[in-house]
């Protein structure tokens, strides 16, 4: 090939007509993006609801009122104590409850793994079914899964497949919350001291102003939520706002669906909780410490570890669980701040789905239509 200054010419004017070409395209590309971009936002803004931890309230009991993390609600258990005589029953050891307002009660069986597929699939429709793969897999086979766990773990409502499982767990698997809540020990402990010497909120009762009574075989087990089962208490909130504040500064607090609580939780001498089970393995229980005397222990699948104050305890309490005070008089309450955390294996695509799923109320809406 021969070069000239016209050949040259030639090459440069075919170069530079090729660049504006690919510029056009390339615009042409960059606002449909944008476009696309701008629809999903305007979308994903429009179907999302507020955050529970940011104004969803409630000037009564949650709106579930049934499970509020390992066992039955308090507010489960002061129903169970009137209606046509007694709303739990023992089988085998282990307490379940009746009523009609409990979410776990009334959403086991089959109807309720065909209401999760369905929710499922609104989420996937909205959304998308990127990352899914675990949770379809889970609600697909649901009753396979909970009827086929060994009895060490067995979760009563919900379970996902293939996450690591152990009774306890490292504090450094949530480390930013766990140093967050013992940073905060002398406000929470403050913070309890006020709620729990308040005079009683009735005539004939010996419980504070936003205080519950569990049922236990033996000693007196109290509760005082600030979230149950996702639902923002507001009496009991506007009473706490320390505690209120700390939980709104956790990453990993389950704030925006039904496996979410967090609570005061006060055991006295001679207490015992039962063996039970959590009714999922997406979440870690976290305990914090506030007062612990001697002779307190908790134990999950055949493990006991002792509560230190200060300090937070992470357990999975799908796996069977119990508690006990088995102190003298003297030594007063064994008190904790329970906090309800995402499993660290739960990854965010999953969480966002198991929040719209199990969204407070979702369930029972379903279950209406």
């Amino acid at each position: 090939m021969e070069w000239s200054l016209e050949s040259v010419r030639e090459m440069v004017a075919g170069g530079m007509q090729s660049v504006r070409e690919c510029e056009i395209c390339a615009c042409a590309i960059a606002v449909c993006v944008l476009l696309l971009f701008m629809w999903y936002c305007y979308r994903v803004g429009r179907e999302h609801g507020t955050s529970p931890l940011r104004g969803r309230y409630l000037s009564g009991p949650g709106r579930i009122g049934g499970v509020v993390g390992g066992f039955m609600s308090s507010d489960c258990r002061g129903r169970g104590k009137g209606k046509q005589g007694s709303l739990l029953e023992e089988q085998n050891g282990f307490a379940f409850c009746q009523s009609s307002e409990c979410f776990r009660c009334t959403s086991a069986g089959e109807s309720l793994n065909q209401r999760l597929y369905h929710s499922l699939q609104e989420y996937a429709k909205r959304y998308t079914w990127s990352g899914m793969g675990r949770v379809h897999k889970g609600v697909r086979d649901q009753g396979r899964y909970l009827n086929s766990r060994p009895t060490i773990q067995r979760p009563e409502v919900f379970f996902l497949p293939d996450l690591p499982s152990a009774p306890f767990f490292s504090r450094e698997v949530q480390r930013h919350d766990v140093e967050l809540l013992e940073q905060s020990f002398p406000a929470l402990l403050a913070e309890f001291e006020s709620i729990y010497h308040q005079p009683p909120a009735r005539s004939g009762s010996s419980l504070p102003p936003g205080w519950k009574a569990n049922n236990t075989p033996r000693g007196q087990w109290w509760t005082y939520y600030l979230v149950n089962q996702g639902t923002p208490l507001v009496l009991n909130v506007r009473r706490c706002p320390r505690a209120w504040r700390v939980l709104g500064q956790l990453r990993t607090f389950i704030a925006n669906n039904v496996f979410g609580n967090a609570c005061f939780s006060v055991l006295t001498p001679g207490a015992l909780i039962t063996e039970h089970y959590g009714p999922t393995n997406v979440r870690l229980r976290c305990h914090l410490g506030l007062r612990v005397p001697p002779s307190c222990e908790l134990v999950v699948g055949g493990e006991p570890q002792c509560w230190s104050e200060g300090s937070c305890l992470l357990f999975d309490d799908s796996f069977l669980h119990r508690a006990f005070h088995d102190g003298s008089p003297d030594d007063g309450p064994r008190v904790v701040f329970m906090v309800d955390l995402w499993h660290p294996n739960v990854a965010a695509a999953e969480r966002q789905a198991l929040d719209y799923i199990f969204t407070p109320g979702r369930l029972e809406d379903r279950e209406g239509k």
